[in-house]
């Protein structure tokens, strides 16, 4: 190096120092915009297929129960009587019989679920947090099949002991809904009270406010938003079930009498309609194209409880887009 010139030492160094250098920034910059450019494409591609699949389900539903209510016509599609072998297919007394399982089912888990999590959340020690939260999930993965195998063997007879004619009964149906949507209830409110700020609990307890006050005043209303999606997605579970709905309601297609024991007589779902009659039908008959039409309602009853969660949780209207770079 010492016989070199010195005035081709200082090109050496310069190419030693700068050259080097250069190059490896500039492939660490590209293989960064590769690979950004990668994940970003994934994740376009994600949400673009979920939104695809969501649009070819639908029109497939339309393609095959459009001719219900192009061929039937709406006043009869609304009565009360389903008999598809006699040509009747009178919706009325499935969605009778969906809403009072669904609302039943609401009407105890809502309570229970808000209050576990509240308790879960606020009040219970870390230890006994540990233990029930796993606990609590673990109920989700239990097939439906063997909650209405359980319905239909231990929760019936304390039905019918109860002066209902049968055990199988739209009651029945809801108490298992109820514990269906139970873990996810719990869950995701859990989760909405575990991600209000610590500061806003201190805050209030500074200010004199009781553990219970700054509970129902502060961390509630903090989110609420979560709450109202966990009863959402609660609601969603009960409406959509299909298999202990059919083992433990009775499957009785006409509308119950409106009283005190409506609870207590046999009912039938939407849901259990499809699942008990679409391995029967011929393809391409009415009936066959009725029970798609079954499908559309209930699609679209699912699209307007996510839109009234969006409208309840302010999110139907001007969207925050602070997370957008």
């Amino acid at each position: 190096m010492s016989a070199l010139p010195v005035t081709l030492r200082k090109r050496l160094r310069t190419l030693v120092r700068d050259v080097p250098f250069d190059a490896v920034r500039n492939i660490q910059w590209s293989l960064l915009d590769w690979r950004e450019i990668l994940i970003e494409s994934l994740i376009r591609l994600a949400g673009i297929s979920s939104i695809i699949i969501v649009g070819m389900i639908f029109l497939f539903l339309l393609r095959e129960g459009i001719p219900t209510f192009l061929d039937i016509p709406l006043r009869q599609l609304f009565e009360s009587r389903w008999y598809p072998n006699e040509g009747l297919y009178g919706m009325w007394p499935l969605i009778v019989g969906s809403l009072i399982v669904t609302v039943g089912a609401i009407i105890v888990a809502l309570p229970l679920g808000l209050i576990t999590a509240i308790y879960l959340g606020e009040i219970a020690p870390e230890w006994q947090r540990e233990i029930l939260k796993p606990l609590i999930e673990v109920l989700a993965g239990i097939p439906s099949i063997v909650l209405g195998f359980l319905g239909w063997i231990a929760l019936a007879p304390l039905i019918q002991k109860l002066g209902a004619p049968t055990g199988l009964t739209a009651l029945t149906g809801s108490l298992i809904l109820a514990y269906m949507a139970l873990p996810t209830i719990i869950s995701i409110s859990e989760d909405a009270l575990y991600a209000v700020p610590k500061e806003y609990r201190d805050g209030a307890l500074a200010i004199g406010a009781t553990r219970w006050q700054t509970i129902r005043h502060v961390v509630l209303p903090a989110a609420r938003s979560g709450l109202v999606m966990a009863v959402m997605l609660g609601i969603g579970r009960a409406i959509g079930e299909t298999m202990a709905v059919m083992m433990v309601t009775g499957n009785a297609a006409f509308v119950p009498t409106f009283g005190a024991d409506m609870a207590l007589q046999p009912v039938r779902t939407m849901t259990a309609t499809i699942a008990a009659e679409m391995g029967e039908v011929a393809q391409g008959s009415m009936h066959y194209h009725v029970l798609f039409g079954i499908g559309i309602m209930l699609f679209l009853i699912t699209a307007a409880i996510n839109s009234l969660a969006g409208r309840l949780v302010g999110t139907s209207g001007n969207r925050r887009r602070g997370g957008q770079l």
